[in-house]
């Protein structure tokens, strides 16, 4: 499903002595079957953002338009759009409540008016996305369960929804650097396997270069810039003025390449600074001989 933000205006407490403009007459196109990435400093717009796009807030003016029906109109229904996009909050794990890892999964389905049968099926294809084995896991309680594994079960709950946006908003916030790469491998195979429009929220500049395929900054309610990760992370004095930044491994090669080393612009993840750093290697090795 395509997403299209026309003109996107929201103040809070409007004609209040609190009032504040969190989005000014944002404008983005997001096509069907991106994985998009929304970075931007705390109180950039990025959460009020994410929350106009399936309906839980309501525009100061302007409009959304999910695959060409502007959800903004009064006679819409918002239940079906929410059925269409699914938002994962900033640690979802909170919002688990049932008695077993099954039930919690199914909860949603369950309120889609679906048969039993495509509601196992839906849980059991659900927790395989997700990386949780069904037999294992299905008479757990979700609350005896690690932190990164309470994550994946409320990301599979929302999954089993089956929508065809998924927006997520610091999906590995809080979890260990195994737990954190495992989510992330996680929603790559949504993304591939579903063909998902996928938005993911982060303040980790690594995993939104090795993930995304375009890149949305935002600052102060805008859109300031747009692009794929090798255009957005050349910007870094941009980046920097906003306080972002780019990848560390960024920033080294930007070092060596002020030492005279002959290392590409487009290094913007681990791997390609270690293919980088392989071919330089192997070059001097053949200088040498």
């Amino acid at each position: 499903m395509s997403i299209k933000i026309e003109n996107l205006t929201h103040i809070y407490m409007k004609g209040s002595p609190f009032e504040k403009k969190a989005l000014d007459n944002v404008n983005i196109t997001i096509n069907d079957g991106e994985f998009v990435a929304l970075i931007g400093h705390t109180g950039s717009g990025k959460s009020t953002l994410i929350q106009h796009i399936n309906g839980l807030l309501k525009p100061y003016s302007g409009k959304i338009i999910i695959d060409d029906t502007d959800i903004t109109q009064k006679n819409v229904n918002l239940n079906f759009i929410r059925k269409k996009v699914g938002l994962v909050f900033q640690y979802p794990e909170y919002q688990l409540f049932e008695e077993t890892v099954e039930k919690d999964i199914a909860f949603g389905p369950n309120n889609l008016g679906l048969s039993n049968d495509e509601i196992n099926v839906r849980v059991k294809r659900a927790m395989d996305m997700v990386g949780l084995n069904y037999e294992k896991y299905k008479s757990k309680s979700p609350f005896d369960l690690s932190g990164g594994q309470k994550r994946r079960v409320a990301i599979a709950g929302v999954v089993a929804m089956e929508p065809k946006i998924l927006i997520l908003d610091e999906p590995t916030a809080g979890l260990d650097p195994k737990g954190r790469d495992d989510i992330l491998g996680q929603i790559k195979k949504l993304h591939k396997e579903y063909n998902m429009t996928i938005i993911l929220v982060s303040h980790s500049m690594e995993d939104v270069a090795k993930l995304a395929d375009r890149i949305l900054v935002m600052d102060k309610g805008t859109c300031i810039l747009d692009g794929t990760p090798s255009k957005v992370f050349k910007e870094i004095d941009t980046l920097e003025s906003v306080g972002l930044a780019v990848p560390q491994v960024t920033y080294l090669a930007r070092k060596l390449k002020g030492k005279g080393f002959d290392v590409s612009d487009n290094i913007f993840t681990v791997e390609q600074a270690k293919n980088e750093i392989l071919r330089i290697l192997k070059n001097d090795g053949r200088a040498k001989k």
